[in-house]
């Protein structure tokens, strides 16, 4: 493939007043999934749940390939796989060198799970690589209203256990102390972190999900530690990364995935050598 081909197949803008208005539905979706990827991988960062988010993220890949398999509803399959993985990993993994040893187990198996199922299926090719890449184009009004409830219903609950949960995040051995239940509001977390990893990959896939739910977080903590500007910034971020990657994907004949990533990874960067100049020169942000 030569420059011209390479750039053609990226970006190719020439239809592109009239794909735009096409895709409505699927840029709403985009934006709902970055407000709630924000939202989540605030506290992802604060737990240090990054690496759960992955292994989630194999089960979840795992349930969707085996309802591709059985003709059911593929996000069906991966939100019952996420979930599954999210709360094996509350019950089973409370410290994290336990957690990340039950995710060492879990990755490989709900990755291998997910290779047998796509091997067996025997239907369109584009629905297999769908699943590892994303498909958020497809989206139409039905399943944007499911997973604007979803979506809803998740946030909704993440404000009500906000407080707590930011003080069993920050601090659990005197959040302990002082009453709060730390294991429960771990299990409730981690539920709704299956729901988000589940609705995520329909953007980018279960291969990068984490650029929806670590990149953006981890790009706002570059640059202030006061956590009311993390919390925007970090759902600015995730927003721009989706809005901003399925609407440069409208002109090109690639995934969705490589624009959402590469507009995060560009923003984690960017973000990062401001944090950078800005110890430099001594400007240091303190938690509000």
């Amino acid at each position: 493939m030569d420059w011209n081909s390479f750039l053609d197949a990226v970006f190719n803008f020439s239809n592109y007043g009239e794909l735009l208005p096409l895709f409505r539905d699927s840029l709403l979706a985009g934006a709902i999934l970055g407000l709630l990827g924000g939202l989540v991988g605030t506290f992802v960062m604060m737990r240090d749940l990054a690496f759960a988010v992955h292994g989630i993220a194999e089960l979840s890949f795992a349930g969707a390939a085996f309802a591709l398999l059985i003709g059911a509803d593929v996000i069906f399959g991966s939100l019952a796989g996420s979930v599954l993985a999210a709360l094996l990993l509350g019950v089973m993994g409370v410290r994290a060198r336990d957690r990340n040893s039950v995710i060492g187990v879990i990755m490989p198996f709900g990755l291998g799970l997910g290779i047998l199922f796509l091997s067996l299926y025997q239907g369109r090719a584009a629905n297999k690589f769908g699943l590892l890449t994303g498909q958020i184009v497809a989206v139409d009004s039905a399943q944007l209203s499911v997973l604007a409830a979803t979506a809803l219903l998740v946030v909704a609950a993440l404000v009500a256990i906000w407080r707590p949960l930011t003080f069993a995040s920050a601090d659990p051995e005197i959040a302990v102390a002082r009453g709060v239940p730390v294991r429960g509001l771990s299990l409730v977390f981690m539920f709704l972190l299956g729901i988000a990893v589940a609705l995520s990959i329909q953007v980018v896939g279960a291969l990068l999900v984490l650029a929806l739910l670590i990149t953006p977080a981890a790009a706002a903590l570059q640059v202030t530690a006061a956590p009311k500007a993390v919390v925007l910034l970090s759902v600015s971020f995730a927003m721009v990364s989706t809005v901003g990657g399925i609407t440069l994907a409208l002109g090109g004949s690639i995934p969705i995935s490589p624009y959402v990533t590469t507009l995060s990874f560009l923003i984690y960067v960017l973000c990062r050598a401001i944090g950078a100049w800005r110890r430099r020169h001594g400007w240091t942000v303190r938690p509000a």
